[in-house]
């Protein structure tokens, strides 16, 4: 049996784990940049708008979700004691008093005060296993963590972006109806004097409708705008005065990728992908070990004396040691657990593959996104350059009566149609910039610190 034992034993130990299998690329295939510029800690403060850092500030620390994961935290952190609490012997005291009287007979009493201990030895590494799973938990819940927070600050900052984007867009429709206004003024004017007909007025009527048509929804998408970030903060909406402001008015922060292996140790959503890797791989040990003998000490002591006076005297003392073996011959379940372990730990290393190769396939989307859209921002400056200079021209040019209605209807279509992919195009861009920030997984770094500078727990911390 002994024989037997050392060798299931060895065969427990030595469990060839399956490779890996993720290369990282050597680099980018849209990066431009020739220094790499990570995110920092505070990365939102970049974008240059303080009301923006505060609604962050807060949504970190009452939102629900972020709540939710950080009590996570704790009960992973719970395990990880239940786990460990194997490894200590367990000591427990009785102490007990007896009375008895017979017809005929005196009380007859006794006292007894002890202690006794249990102790498993873990000669297999079971124990040990099992609390290196809890262990690799607790520090695959602290990542998880910071992935839902992650998600959150940029839930934030695109939601506020599109608040301000849908500000930007309803002063441009407010705009709009004004210069609407202004052009059938002027061709009533032209209509009293003979130089415009019906026909004129009619259509010019019909685009003043049109961009005042263009007004309800957008101020219903400023309040969903307003109500979404509410839910962010963990705010009923009526208590979240937001006071928004204009996209152009904004800050454009510089950020690039480093060499491509780097961002395998920042995103938290592979380093939790990782943990969980690792706490499957311990449970494939301590599944192995269960198929060893188990070894169990136990210890008593105390005082026993039929008069309490005369308890904890020497000549009270007593004591015993024992020691025994246990060896499964017949557990139905032990392969089934052994199998149920293997299968998790494949499961985990098919999802730790996905989470490596979907950050690089974040960070390339994100960076031609950025790229295409700065482009197309600078282009619809343009087009919005050209399309006021050929209102203004057919402005001029009506109050001459050199030209005809449907020139300046034609304009003025344009530019308003331009002036909205304008507003548009501004916050694709800065939510580019977002999507790149957190592709690159925030201001997360792997260095055993959450991103407000605690350390994490010596217990979670496992190579």
């Amino acid at each position: 049996m002994v024989a037997a034992s050392l060798g299931l034993s060895a065969c427990a130990n030595g469990w060839a784990r399956p490779s890996l299998g993720v290369s990282s690329p050597s680099r980018w295939e849209d990066a431009r940049a020739s220094q790499p510029v990570w995110p920092q800690r505070d990365w939102w403060r970049a974008f240059g708008s303080s009301e923006l850092s505060t609604l962050i500030a807060e949504a970190e620390r009452s939102n629900q979700d972020i709540g939710a994961a950080k009590a996570r935290i704790e009960q992973a952190d719970a395990q990880v004691r239940i786990n460990g609490a194997a490894l200590i012997p367990l000591i427990q005291g009785s102490g007990d008093a007896t009375a008895q009287k017979s017809p005929g007979t005196p009380v007859v009493g006794g006292f007894q005060a002890a202690l006794s201990a249990s102790y498993e030895l873990d000669f297999w590494g079971k124990n040990r296993a099992t609390l290196r799973s809890a262990q690799a938990s607790a520090l695959s819940a602290r990542y998880a963590e910071e992935v839902v927070a992650l998600g959150v600050v940029a839930s934030v900052a695109n939601t506020y972006f599109a608040l301000m984007s849908a500000q930007e867009r309803l002063a441009i429709a407010h705009g709009n109806v004004k210069s609407a206004q202004t052009i059938l003024d002027a061709i009533q004017g032209r209509l009293d004097v003979g130089t415009a007909n019906a026909l004129d007025r009619a259509q010019q009527r019909a685009v003043l409708d049109q961009q005042r048509a263009t007004i309800p929804p957008i101020e219903q998408e400023i309040r969903t705008n307003q109500t979404a970030l509410a839910l962010l903060l963990g705010r009923p909406p009526v208590l979240l005065p937001v006071k928004g402001g204009r996209l152009a008015s904004l800050k454009s922060p510089r950020v690039a990728p480093g060499l491509p292996s780097e961002l395998l140790l920042r995103r938290p959503d592979v380093r939790e992908a990782e943990a969980n890797l690792a706490a499957t791989d311990a449970n494939v040990t301590a599944a192995r070990a269960a198929f060893l003998p188990s070894i169990d000490l136990t210890a008593q002591g105390g005082f026993e004396s039929a008069a309490l006076r005369s308890l904890f005297s020497s000549q009270s003392a007593f004591y015993s040691l024992a020691a025994g073996l246990t060896q499964p011959l017949l557990d139905p379940t032990l392969p089934g657990d052994l199998d149920l372990a293997k299968g998790q730990y494949r499961e985990n290393l098919y999802a730790y593959r996905k989470a490596a190769i979907q950050a690089f396939v974040d960070v390339e989307n994100a960076l031609i996104t950025m790229r295409k859209s700065a482009e197309q921002q600078r282009l619809q400056e343009a087009a919005v350059k050209s399309a006021r200079e050929a209102y203004d021209i057919a402005q001029v040019q009506m109050r001459e009566g050199t030209v005809d209605i449907v020139t300046v209807l034609n304009t003025q279509q344009t530019l308003f149609s331009a002036q909205q992919n304008l507003a548009e195009a501004r916050l694709a861009r800065y939510q580019a910039i977002v999507q790149m920030f957190q592709a690159l997984g925030g201001g997360w770094a792997a260095s055993g610190r959450r991103p407000g500078g605690a350390p994490l727990p010596e217990t979670a911390l496992m190579k």
